[in-house]
């Protein structure tokens, strides 16, 4: 079966962009209704380092890119075809045509569009930081919470997430502070809770993290304080990795998620979301899963008029 990269125009009923758990989810069921289905995936996960995934059915402690690997050879199965690109310009041009503009030059003709492309999380530029995550760094308390446990952890960010996240790791931890890198904190009515669990507040900068083998051992501080810390936690905001739904004119939330109705559509007519893009949990198996029932719903959209019950009110 030849394949999407050595088609330089394709058109087909479903073109989705992003190749994660909600991507390649939607892929494989959009495949299995047989459809003509294309996945676009730049091959720039968010996970990009991290060693397992958590929580998944039936792939306990699997790496993501085992996950990805299993997705797309599954996509292949069902005939759904992978280019490996990032779309460059998105253009309306109807109720049932969309043009997604690759930066190699494909040009993708498709009825309905799922976006399915993710976030990105900020993060400071400290030294140490980035060889640890994935390890001892992550970004989601739920995913990773577990992996603390009765151990020194510590949340960077100022906002009131980072109060959050401290919080949800007191399930595993009673050694939980909190670093604002030098900002001023901006959850002063949370203070008195903080005080009462014992969760510090150190607004200090952070000079480096001391690690070894890619595993935190100590947070030095630029005043020349030293704070041992086996897990760290981000909470700096997040953006949403789409340009997609932006030339789309897709709605988002006062957080810049994708708004979509319980089937996934978005405010734009035949404009799916699924995943970490739309408001939620942020979680692999929860992106699985919104992207199998997005999947359905597409499905559902792209069923003729005369193959449908049409009942009197």
């Amino acid at each position: 079966m030849p394949t999407a990269q050595d088609t330089e125009h394709l058109e087909v009923d479903v073109a989705i962009v992003g190749g994660g758990p909600a991507g390649l989810s939607a892929g494989i069921w959009l495949g299995r209704f047989l459809h003509d289905v294309v996945v676009v995936d730049s091959g720039d996960p968010r996970n990009w380092e991290t060693q397992e995934i958590h929580g998944y059915l039936g792939c306990s402690r699997v790496r993501p890119e085992r996950i990805r690997h299993r997705g797309r050879r599954a996509c292949r199965h069902y005939g759904t075809r992978l280019v490996d690109d990032h779309i460059d310009r998105a253009i309306h041009h109807g109720r049932e045509h969309f043009e997604l503009i690759t930066t190699s030059g494909h040009r993708i003709q498709a009825r309905r569009v799922l976006l399915a492309t993710g976030i990105r999380d900020y993060w400071p530029d400290i030294p140490g930081l980035q060889r640890c995550y994935g390890t001892t760094v992550h970004t989601c308390p739920n995913c990773d919470g577990f992996e603390s446990r009765r151990q020194r952890t510590a949340v960077i960010g100022s906002n009131p997430k980072a109060v959050d996240v401290a919080l949800a790791l007191l399930t595993w931890t009673d050694h939980v502070l909190i670093c604002t890198h030098g900002d001023e904190p901006n959850f002063s009515e949370a203070q008195f809770t903080l005080d009462d669990v014992g969760i510090e507040v150190i607004t200090e900068p952070i000079e480096f993290f001391e690690e070894q083998d890619r595993y935190l051992n100590s947070i030095h501080f630029t005043h020349g304080r030293t704070e041992p810390c086996e897990h760290l936690f981000l909470a700096l905001g997040q953006h949403a990795r789409d340009d997609v739904g932006a030339q789309l004119g897709c709605e988002r939330d006062e957080r810049g998620f994708i708004c979509v109705d319980p089937h996934h559509h978005t405010s734009v007519y035949n404009v799916f979301a699924a995943g970490d893009l739309t408001p939620g949990a942020q979680m692999a198996i929860r992106a699985a899963a919104g992207g199998t029932e997005a999947a359905v719903s597409i499905h559902h959209s792209l069923i003729p008029p005369h193959r449908r019950v049409h009942r009197r009110c």
